[in-house]
């Protein structure tokens, strides 16, 4: 016990000295930023949309505050097992029932930059997930992987998903590479810049939208629209990634940060 309340003392020591620094990878919730868009038959998610109660006046006179809507699934945000039909029925599958050790885990940042930049559809595969074992070492249980992309300076921003008259063209994992993540690895999760942990073409694929439907299946984690992934290492880094508490939630916007070795 008192070797680890020193480890947190030590931490603390870090944090508020500069020797570990605190990444930012969360984009900041605003009414023009993109959201998933479905075929018309299927309902919607709501941008966020920002209504002011009262700013120092005759509404409220000392205090300044909002109202917000906002889907569970717009921004920076977080996929709960539950999100997916293939995690519908696991134990502790919501926001609300997760176990709070897993918002706290190391990240493994796969850099596939030059690749997107080619091909704004690229498709992660096991062989590049290897291939990138090769010089980084292996993808330790219980980490994130996080897909780097530089989306944010990629995609136009008038069409952030990158829709085109096929569907959307962003980068993203194939079924096999998920389903070696999750059984050769015991991933947390995997995350992306992209406003979707799938490929944008990920619906011509079998089954469609893998990394949902094995991640989910397999009780792991998603997260997507996030930025900042150039300023974290290969490896080393510690993300902390909560949600909100919402009741059977299946996935909150969130405030995601790594602590990185200075």
């Amino acid at each position: 016990m008192a070797q680890n309340s020193e480890l947190l003392s030590s931490l603390a020591t870090a944090i508020a000295g500069g020797g570990i620094r605190i990444v930012d990878l969360t984009e900041t919730l605003r009414p023009e930023y993109a959201t998933i868009t479905l075929p018309d038959q299927f309902g919607q998610a709501s941008p966020f949309v920002k209504e002011e109660i009262s700013r120092y006046d005759d509404r409220g006179p000392g205090w300044y505050w909002n109202n917000f809507t906002v889907s569970e699934h717009t921004g920076t945000h977080f996929d709960a097992p539950i999100h997916w039909i293939t995690g519908r029925d696991l134990p502790n599958n919501s926001v609300d029932t997760i176990s709070p050790q897993n918002f706290v885990a190391p990240v493994c940042v796969v850099d596939c930059t030059k690749e997107v930049g080619a091909d704004k559809g690229f498709i992660l595969t096991k062989d590049f997930l290897e291939n990138w074992e090769k010089t980084h070492g292996r993808i330790p249980a219980g980490s994130w992987v996080f897909m780097r992309s530089d989306w944010r300076k990629v995609a136009d921003p008038a069409n952030y998903t990158n829709m085109q008259a096929d569907g959307g063209h962003s980068p993203g994992p194939d079924a096999e590479a998920t389903l070696w993540m999750i059984n050769e690895r015991d991933v947390m999760g995997f995350g992306t810049e992209c406003v979707g942990t799938d490929a944008g073409q990920a619906f011509l694929f079998e089954p469609q939208y893998p990394c949902h439907h094995y991640m989910h299946g397999a009780g792991k984690y998603g997260l997507q629209c996030m930025t900042n992934l150039d300023l974290l290492p290969p490896t080393g880094a510690l993300v902390v990634a909560t949600p909100l508490k919402i009741d059977n939630g299946s996935g909150s916007p969130l405030r995601v940060v790594a602590l990185v070795a200075a």
